[in-house]
């Protein structure tokens, strides 16, 4: 089959497209003919490597994927090739306490597709029979892809993990990567007030698009966090949503009302944080972290997505071959939706 993979750790130039042998599938498993991989932050983070990544290279990396089942391995009988499915990336063992308790995402050997087993930048992908869900003839594959694991982790966040409350008002950090736009509608959605900062105009008017009702620029004062304040009728917000990190995380609390929480959904700017604990005990806040979604919460969201009741926002779609240019444009922060590869 034809992928993308690399064979150390590096920039761009590692990665390299060419044949690598078409996995099959084992039992309890499936083999996914992809038609559409999409791009997340994860990728370029496994690609430069972290103390401790331990990887059986080759190494394909990727997510988000949408395709067709090719083959079905030994004991697997609720799926058949040749249906449509889109991947749930999130890889449980379904047997220790938290699978068990519904809390797969907490499960004990937790893993995402592509950071350590191989991902979507492929052909081919073998997953849990589980984690491959059916895709409704009206949904594409590309829209599949760019729904998948930004719906996932914003359903969980919010819904979840947050308990989003009608009439309460939310701050997502970001306007237009995936995670942010797919926050945005499931807030607005779950009946609450949702303020949105971002660096340019452009992509503000992507959010007021996708239901956003205020705008905070960052672009004209730096300082959004009092902005935030100050439009809330100087109260503070009920919810922020933070996949940044450490450039953003004390903005994230000091616009948080008394009582409030904030939702830490990642860290695509840095993980070393340093705190003021004043705001945290003063202000009785929580901080809540949140990583992916169980598989329920993936049942529910996408079938909000199936529904039209939420939209993915693709950006831009290459070739596969072309992944390095993809990452390039994913790593100068110029998308707007969801960038993705099409084998």
């Amino acid at each position: 089959m034809k992928a993308v993979y690399f064979n150390e750790h590096g920039d761009r130039s590692v990665l390299t497209y060419g044949s690598l042998p078409t996995p099959a599938p084992g039992p309890g498993e499936v083999l996914v003919r992809l038609n559409a991989a999409a791009l997340n932050r994860a990728d370029v983070f496994v690609r430069q490597g972290w103390s401790g990544l331990k990887l059986r290279l080759p190494h394909i990396t990727g997510s988000d994927g949408a395709g067709e089942i090719a083959a079905v391995g030994e004991g697997v009988r609720d799926r058949q090739p040749g249906e449509r499915v889109v991947i749930n990336a999130n890889l449980s063992c379904g047997m220790c306490r938290y699978c068990l308790a519904g809390e797969d995402n907490r499960c004990v050997s937790w893993d995402l597709l592509g950071e350590v087993t191989p991902g979507t930048y492929a052909e081919y992908v073998v997953i849990p029979a589980r984690n491959a869900v059916l895709l409704p003839d009206h949904i594409s594959f590309v829209q599949a892809a760019a729904a998948s694991l930004v719906f996932h982790t914003a359903w969980h966040s919010l819904i979840t993990r947050g308990n989003l409350r009608p009439g309460e008002s939310v701050l997502i950090v970001g306007a237009s990567g995936g995670v942010n736009t797919a926050s945005i509608q499931v807030a607005k959605a779950a009946g609450a007030t949702v303020y949105v900062v971002g660096s340019s105009a452009d992509k503000l008017s992507l959010a007021k698009s996708l239901g956003a009702d205020v705008l905070l620029d960052r672009s004209v004062d730096e300082n959004w966090s009092r902005q935030a304040y100050e439009a809330s009728g100087r109260m503070g917000l009920d919810v922020v949503v933070d996949n940044v990190g450490a450039p953003t995380f004390m903005l994230s609390l000091r616009a948080l009302r008394k009582g409030g929480r904030l939702l830490t959904v990642g860290n695509t700017a840095g993980p070393k944080l340093e705190l003021d604990n004043r705001y945290l005990f003063a202000k009785h806040l929580s901080i809540l972290g949140s990583t992916m979604g169980t598989h329920e919460d993936f049942r529910q969201a996408m079938a909000q997505v199936f529904a039209g009741k939420l939209r993915p926002v693709v950006d831009q779609v290459f070739p596969l071959q072309e992944a390095s240019a993809a990452q390039a444009r994913l790593e100068a922060g110029e998308q707007m939706g969801k960038i993705i590869l099409e084998p």
